[in-house]
């Protein structure tokens, strides 16, 4: 593919506070990005008046990496859990405002962990705060965990992936619990938890609980970036765009 065919993706990283601030950001979402035939394109959670509409309008896809936990009070929804690691509150803020533009632009999302559980709250959706805690007797799903997940029949995800039921790879204690219309649950595992939603008002806005970007080898994995790239190519090129 010719590099000045590859539509522009945003992929958010993590705000790294610990000396000074510093964006951090897997390499495999990159790569993952690239493979799929687009560009990667860092961004940094700016505040600055202007930042954000700029930078959306100069690309044609985003991807919502994963990350750490939500402050739910500071969101107005009630106390946080004991045992999050929290977010810095200047990338919850300024991923909040990107989701919920991303979402008004009907630009192509795609969220993975974080970011899924980020559409969710952007959209209305409970948040499960601590696992095993909030589902008494649930498999576990942090640290790097394998499980099945069954993904449901008919949705965008199963026209993406392939497949009706694919292993994926869990490192999350937070889940969503349900999303409001017009978000449906697209996958769940075997007990239930919520695994993947989508829009049905929007063009490609689909989120995923597991990581694909650790799974590449797998082709149903790697169809998930392939999407996303082709749906921004789609909106770089269209007149109505």
């Amino acid at each position: 593919m010719q590099a000045d065919l590859r539509p522009c993706i945003a992929v958010n990283g993590l705000l790294l506070t610990d000396k000074k601030d510093r964006l951090a950001l897997d390499m495999r979402y990159s790569q993952a990005i690239w493979a799929a035939g687009g560009i990667p394109v860092p961004i940094a959670p700016l505040g600055e008046e202007g930042y954000l509409d700029a930078l959306l309008d100069r690309v044609t896809g985003v991807l919502l990496t994963g990350g750490d936990d939500f402050d739910m009070e500071a969101m107005g929804r009630g106390p946080t859990h004991p045992k999050a690691c929290i977010t810095p509150l200047a990338k919850q803020e300024f991923d909040l405002q990107l989701a919920r533009k991303v979402l008004e632009r009907d630009l192509p999302v795609l969220g993975v962990c974080y970011g899924m559980q980020l559409l969710g709250l952007v959209a209305g959706a409970h948040l499960l705060q601590h696992l095993p805690e909030d589902r008494p007797g649930c498999q576990e799903h942090s640290g790097g965990v394998e499980h099945g997940v069954e993904v449901e029949s008919g949705s965008k995800l199963a026209q993406t992936m392939g497949v009706s039921t694919v292993p994926v790879i869990s490192r999350h204690h937070q889940a969503l619990d349900q999303v409001p219309s017009p978000w449906i649950v697209s996958a769940r595992d075997h007990e239930g938890l919520v695994e993947a939603i989508e829009s049905q008002q929007h063009r490609f806005a689909v989120g995923v609980q597991w990581h694909p970007e650790a799974a590449l080898a797998a082709p149903p994995h790697a169809r998930l970036f392939e999407e996303l790239v082709a749906q921004a190519r789609r909106t770089a090129y269209s007149p109505l765009a």
